[in-house]
């Protein structure tokens, strides 16, 4: 039996204000914004190329919006990475270099925190 790990759930205050930076800044894929009644939206996003998605909305968890840490994108280049998000206007942290990949880190507007990984 498969358990495939395929959504996962950041906790944003403002929903406009993060579908835009996910959207317009980080280039993911609007796939779902429904409002399902009762105070609940539910929007779903996925990055480009990516088996898996995240879920931000209102009425969806009692996390604290800005408090998911280590999020990773894995990327084959990173210095095209890097320019496409500050291209895009993230404020994306310069390459960094580690024995176990190299990387850069953005945050979204409420904190909470992505990696992006080129393995080598």
């Amino acid at each position: 039996m498969d358990f495939r790990l395929e959504l996962v759930h950041v906790p944003v205050s403002d929903v406009d204000r993060a579908l835009r930076f996910y959207v317009d800044k980080a280039g993911f894929v609007l796939d779902h914004d429904h409002d399902v009644g009762g105070g609940v939206r539910f929007v779903q996003l996925t990055p480009p190329g990516s088996p898996a998605s995240i879920a931000i909305g209102d009425g969806l968890s009692e996390m604290r919006p800005g408090s998911v840490e280590g999020l990773q994108l894995v990327v084959d280049d990173i210095d095209a990475a890097h320019a496409e998000l500050a291209g895009r206007g993230v404020a994306v942290s310069d390459v960094q270099d580690f024995p176990w990949g190299r990387f850069v880190f953005f945050t979204d507007p409420d904190g909470n925190g992505w990696a992006v990984q080129q393995i080598v």
